[in-house]
């Protein structure tokens, strides 16, 4: 699989335009050429508030099956430009034949919530072993062993409402202790309750945001494989909800997402300097603060990680890629279960 996946051009300054030049994307600000890159080398393209793209460009980006995707100034989501549907018919065919079967279907859902809590456990095992105050290391390890009650509890758990509702218990522990697993500058990052649309201070912001690359990442992985970003299994189905996407995610969330925040804020790459507070009490990071996760969360992708299913090194960023196409083989019967990721 090519590493070419994991290279997205993002595009935040005001007024800045991408556009074909050759086999090249050239983006000029103002009539002034600011950035040159070989379009074989994108495997994705993603624009930000007042920035346009040509109609050439996007023509070409949807010829070769490469996404371009329109966000809104803060990072919501507006848009999604992709070319014709890939992929094989049948595979979607039994997509959507798993998910009129019960027991199938909440087998997979199962998979998926059982490695979400996995993963996040290991954070907060993580930071109970690293914690100085003793009393927020026994708030961590009374949070590990509620997972582990959870995980103990998961196989008996026979419908979709169930599992359901044991995910959404894991998420209320996860939450629950998350700001214990902050370190540094407590006072500027305090976080005390998950908050969406808007996030309500700058954790939640960084959450946000980064949740809103991974959504990207899977949806682009699912729509690489042929499969329907928007019929899920663990979530329900609404309209223009990615609910597919939205179950792949549940298993990098903690490796990913949560663990590159963290990061952030307690090697004090991100500070307060980079959020700006907008309308209704919302907190949103500025263009530099978006500049300085979009860097880490490309590095983060590249970073090498041993598959503990296919048992092979990888980057992480191809991970949802491999987690695609392990879900394809399943639902095509090529595998008894789905096996979803772990983290090692």
């Amino acid at each position: 699989m090519s590493r070419e996946l994991l290279n997205t051009l993002f595009v935040m300054r005001e007024g800045a335009n991408a556009h074909l030049n050759g086999d090249t994307v050239e983006v000029t600000l103002e009539g002034q050429r600011i950035l040159q890159v070989p379009l074989l080398h994108l495997g994705s393209i993603v624009l930000f508030g007042a920035t346009s793209i040509s109609r050439q460009l996007m023509m070409r980006c949807a010829t070769d099956g490469r996404a371009v995707t329109l966000l809104d100034y803060g990072g919501r989501f507006r848009a999604r430009i992709v070319g014709p549907t890939s992929g094989n018919v049948l595979l979607r065919k039994a997509q959507y034949e798993t998910h009129r079967d019960p027991e199938q279907c909440c087998g997979v859902a199962r998979a998926i919530v059982a490695a979400k809590i996995r993963n996040v456990r290991q954070n907060v095992a993580r930071g109970a072993r690293d914690a100085r105050d003793e009393e927020h290391a026994a708030s961590l390890r009374e949070a590990v062993a509620g997972m582990d009650e959870l995980l103990a509890e998961l196989p008996s758990a026979l419908d979709l409402n169930t599992v359901r509702g044991v995910e959404g218990r894991a998420a209320a522990l996860a939450f629950g202790v998350f700001g214990l697993l902050i370190t540094r500058d407590k006072s500027d990052f305090a976080f005390t309750v998950r908050t969406r649309r808007p996030p309500r201070d700058r954790v939640n912001a960084l959450l946000s945001f980064t949740y809103m690359l991974l959504q990207l990442d899977c949806t682009a992985a699912l729509e690489g494989v042929g499969l329907d970003p928007q019929f899920g299994f663990l979530h329900a189905l609404r309209p223009g909800r990615p609910a597919l996407a939205l179950d792949l995610m549940e298993e990098f969330r903690p490796c990913i997402a949560e663990r590159l925040v963290l990061s952030l804020i307690n090697r004090r790459q991100i500070n307060p300097s980079h959020f700006e507070e907008r309308d209704r009490g919302a907190v949103m990071l500025n263009e530099d603060g978006r500049r300085v996760l979009l860097a880490e969360y490309q590095r983060r992708k590249q970073e090498e990680v041993m598959h503990p299913f296919l048992k092979q090194t990888t980057p992480l960023g191809l991970v949802p890629h491999l987690q695609a196409r392990l879900l394809a083989r399943h639902l095509r019967g090529d595998l008894p279960s789905y096996p979803p990721y772990l983290v090692r």
